[in-house]
């Protein structure tokens, strides 16, 4: 209605079209599946306002001499012809990339300490979220909505001790339903993150806040507040833009970085699944970017397992 100025009963097929089209351009034009999204729900929309069986259709034509239509049909919707649909310049971050952006982080921290300005806490605070980020393989608000009860131990690995697992209780809904829930395990390879929360949480997190126990947050601003999701993107561009690495990346590679590395560390495809907490292996799939590394370990242990001694010898 903002966008044609009509009401939905003057609605044309020319009207919905010249919408997407807009919503297509521009400095920031929006993802093809949240246009897609976008027809379907004003289809729905419209065949509900046209049902003969309501009364909408023949009082329109009584008021205004117009009855309500559809807008959006197969020949004018956008098509889905591809499974993935995101944005191609997201990819996971590299090994070495990975510990850049770290190393960054804990740089800036530093530096604004050597200069005795403020910030130095806040900076320690965003680094340890970074990391938390990566080891679990969090979305962002899965991340700035921990609570300090959802960290939890695990039996098998004592060692690690509160920091075994995390209980994720705001996953990314299905459409119309509740916050999904999963708990993520911490993997023995990301066993560091347990260091990291363990420090700030006994020396950075009382030094925010003068009352750090008002708030349930595991993530909190200087005011003692539940840190925000766009505060937890900033922390993640400044450490990006310190590293000098690719400005296309954001703090969602660092999830996309989780899973491959996940494939890399040779774990199942359904704990990966499990742990972040996808529905189908197939959105799994999408997260995943191999290095050449472990596709060339995948490529001589296919061989050896052909072949054997006698393909070794060929080959020397």
């Amino acid at each position: 209605m903002d966008f044609t100025g009509m009401y939905p009963w003057q609605w044309t097929p020319a009207e919905g079209e010249a919408w997407i089209s807009d919503l297509r351009s521009g400095a920031k034009p929006l993802r093809v599946s949240t246009l897609r999204g976008y027809e379907i729900d004003i289809r729905m929309f419209c065949e509900f306002i046209s049902d003969p069986r309501y009364p909408w259709t023949l009082e329109c034509e009584e008021q205004f001499g117009v009855a309500p239509q559809q807008v959006f049909f197969e020949d004018n919707s956008i098509v889905h012809v591809s499974e993935y649909e995101g944005d191609a310049a997201r990819r996971p971050l590299t090994f070495d990339e990975v510990q850049a952006l770290f190393d960054a982080a804990d740089g800036l921290a530093a530096r604004i300490r050597s200069r005795r300005r403020k910030g130095a806490v806040q900076a320690v605070r965003d680094a340890a979220l970074l990391k938390s980020v990566y080891a679990f393989g969090l979305r962002r608000r899965e991340a700035v909505m921990l609570d300090l009860v959802d960290l939890r131990r695990n039996a098998k690995l004592p060692h690690l001790d509160r920091f075994g697992a995390v209980s994720v209780r705001h996953g990314k809904a299905s459409r119309g339903g509740p916050s999904k829930r999963r708990t993520v395990l911490t993997v023995p390879e990301m066993g560091w993150i347990a260091e990291s929360l363990a420090h700030y949480l006994e020396e950075v997190r009382p030094a925010l806040s003068s009352a750090p126990g008002s708030s349930p947050a595991l993530w909190v601003t200087e005011r003692g507040t539940r840190l925000s999701r766009r505060a937890a993107n900033e922390a993640f561009c400044s450490a990006r833009d310190a590293a000098g690495i690719d400005s296309s990346l954001d703090l969602h590679s660092l999830r996309h970085s989780y899973v491959t590395h996940l494939v890399e560390f040779d774990y199942p495809e359904r704990f990966i699944q499990e742990q972040v907490g996808h529905s189908f292996s197939s959105t799994t799939a999408i997260y995943v970017g191999v290095s050449n590394e472990y596709r060339n370990r995948l490529l001589t242990q296919a061989i050896h397992t052909r072949y054997g001694a006698d393909f070794e010898e060929a080959a020397r």
